[in-house]
């Protein structure tokens, strides 16, 4: 059982794994997954679990940085999260691993401001509580 109380609970069903497809319980997504190139995929048109991770991650970093400069009193103007999501080998046994990188783009903030939001960010995001400790994330303004 969850030790949260859920404010929402997203639901979306697989098929076929990294060559077949995903679809949300609400139809909303409905997508077919292809195993990239770089995986040995012969390039068919799809989409893949790290994008699809990625895109959640840089949207829900973005929340949980405007939250914080809200709290903060700090208008970072317009910004973007950019999630680049790679997997490979992991090093230390037959597995795979991923790393995440954040980066932040913010034309109207000063460069330290964007930093200390990244980081304070970093601490509240939900995927970032997720992966801590267990997936390499690194934080850098464009």
């Amino acid at each position: 059982m969850s030790s949260i109380t859920p404010l929402y609970t997203a639901h979306a069903t697989s098929k076929g794994g990294r060559n077949g497809s995903v679809k949300s319980d609400d139809g909303v997504i409905d997508l077919a997954i292809t195993m990239p190139k770089g995986l040995g995929g012969d390039g068919a048109r799809g989409t893949n679990p790290e994008q699809l991770f990625a895109s959640g991650y840089s949207a829900c970093f973005g929340s949980a940085l405007g939250l914080v400069a809200r709290m903060q009193g700090v208008n970072p103007g317009p910004f973007t999260i950019t999630a680049d999501v790679s997997i490979g080998k992991d090093p230390a046994g037959p597995g795979y691993k991923l790393a995440v990188g954040l980066v932040g783009t913010f034309p109207e903030l000063e460069k330290s401001k964007a930093e200390a939001l990244m980081t304070a960010a970093h601490q509240v995001c939900p995927y970032s509580n997720a992966t801590r400790g267990n997936v390499e994330v690194t934080l850098s303004v464009a």
